[in-house]
């Protein structure tokens, strides 16, 4: 096989979309298994659309699942420039060229012409489509259209009478009888080219060998294999469409329904490795039994031959049971640092250093009971400042005040503050009133959290602190309070 040239090429409109990601994670698997090239090349022509600061999304979210390029913005590479924006002289010039050859001609029709077109071949019953209108204007007609201030597009003269036909990896050979496909616009009014046109043309001078995209671009395919043909271009790329995602009822997910976008799902405290091998597993399995596989397992494993035709449903219940999973395998100084985004976020003081050391002890306490990590803030709001106990934890309070003051006073004697002697003295009070662990540990859990969720409560008592701790407890109890340090 020559070398392997595969390209994700989003249109920066905003971060991208879980679908886009699971095309540009397929493109990178494929290229990384053979040893190949990963291109990101930005599909920027539409400057209604595209912005800079969506622009910068895309890198970003790219960046955050490691699917890193070989050539691209911000890398270079021998087929750049790699922004559509920055290559419209290549584009002009091969309208130009299928104007010249009459492989193209200019389109006068108006958006109401053609609406109105369209409704009629509805109205008939008639498939709508271009019906070839300009394909054949007299020079007078062109005269009159130009001395009217016409503006006009470029469209391609679909050959009659043939069948563009090309095998997918995914779905097999796949035929389309040109009467099926309208002639199309390849230059806008305004001169900027059109998908098919832009991503064709581009595929062919950046030498890309596989385009790896989802089926809803099936219908693009023949269109670009006839614009090389008639470019004089001879070589084809392997293709392979992607099947589509769809929700839990079955509908395509659409930025319309909410939480689609790869940011939406950073933010609510899910992790790359979770992200990454989730995706991997939307149309793609290696064996029915194998969902967890680190990078370098799917990269060693991915073909696309194991790709299916079916939809995939996009099940976060899934997604999140693989967080959990990634989230208890790191390292708690890596934990630490992964939720102290969400704790400053959320008003805790852990941007300084007083504030990473103190994420750093408790992380252990949390890998077992994280889903997400947006759901740490709450945990460890506590260990940052006195909480107001919510409705479970005031429950747990009430009537309390006198076994609370003894839970201080049995602890304020330890000689040492460490787990085990915290865990003994507590117990020892809990066999000495005949208490049963959940009745005796809750109202002190409550006490110190304002909560009865909460990380494991002697470690979260010994991280915490003996004056804190006391503080606390004795101010549930309604008794006088010194002063303690620091967690007012």
């Amino acid at each position: 096989m020559a070398e392997v040239r595969t390209r994700i090429a989003p249109a920066p409109s905003g971060s991208i979309h879980v679908g886009n990601a699971r095309t540009a994670l397929y493109n990178w698997l494929f290229a990384r298994h053979h040893g190949g090239v990963f291109v990101l090349r930005v599909e920027d022509t539409d400057a209604k659309r595209a912005t800079e600061e969506a622009y910068a999304a895309v890198v970003e979210d790219l960046r955050w699942l490691g699917l890193t390029w070989d050539e691209g913005p911000e890398v270079g590479g021998p087929f750049g420039p790699y922004r559509q924006s920055e290559r419209s002289g290549r584009y002009r010039a091969a309208v130009m060229q299928l104007l010249d050859s009459g492989h193209a001609y200019r389109c006068y029709c108006t958006p109401e012409e053609l609406a109105e077109r369209r409704q009629r071949a509805l109205g008939e019953g008639r498939t709508p489509g271009y019906d070839g209108h300009c394909r054949h204007l007299s020079d007078a007609d062109i005269a009159r259209y130009e001395a009217e201030g016409r503006r006009w597009a470029v469209r391609f003269a679909v050959p009659p009478g043939r069948t563009i036909a090309f095998e997918d990896v995914v779905r097999g050979e796949i035929a389309t009888p040109t009467e099926r496909i309208p002639d199309f616009v390849i230059a806008r009014a305004d001169g900027s080219p059109t998908y098919v046109l832009a991503a064709g043309l581009d595929d062919a001078l950046m030498n890309i060998t596989h385009v790896i995209r989802g089926e809803d671009l099936i219908p693009a395919t023949p269109r670009q294999l006839l614009l090389r043909e008639a470019l004089g271009i001879t070589d084809r790329p392997v293709f392979a469409h992607l099947p589509l995602l769809v929700d839990g009822s079955g509908r395509p997910l659409s930025k319309r329904w909410g939480d689609v976008a790869v940011r939406a799902y950073r933010e609510r405290g899910f992790v790359p490795e979770a992200m990454v091998n989730y995706l991997a597993l939307l149309g793609w399995s290696y064996d029915d039994r194998t969902n967890i596989f680190s990078v370098q397992e799917l990269i060693e494993r991915f073909s696309l031959e194991r790709v299916g035709r079916n939809p995939a449903t996009f099940d976060v219940a899934k997604l999140e049971w693989l967080n959990q999973h990634y989230i208890k395998q790191m390292p708690p100084s890596r934990l630490a640092e992964q939720i102290r985004p969400f704790c400053i976020a959320a008003g805790l003081d852990a941007a300084g250093d007083e504030g990473r050391a103190l994420l750093e002890r408790v992380a252990p306490l949390l890998s077992e009971r994280l889903k997400r990590l947006s759901d740490a803030p709450a945990m460890v709001a506590f260990l940052f400042r006195r909480m107001a106990p919510d409705e479970r934890a005031a429950e747990a309070l009430q009537g309390q005040g006198e076994y609370l003051g003894a839970a201080a006073d049995a602890l304020e004697g330890l000689e040492r503050w460490d787990r085990a002697d915290i865990e003994a003295a507590l117990r020892a009070l809990a066999e000495r009133r005949g208490l049963k662990p959940r009745r005796a540990f809750q109202p002190i859990r409550a006490a110190i959290t304002g909560t009865l969720v909460s990380p494991p409560l002697f470690e979260s008592l010994e991280i915490l602190g003996r004056d804190e701790t006391l503080a606390r407890l004795r101010a549930a109890a309604g008794q006088p309070v010194a002063a303690a340090g620091g967690k007012a």
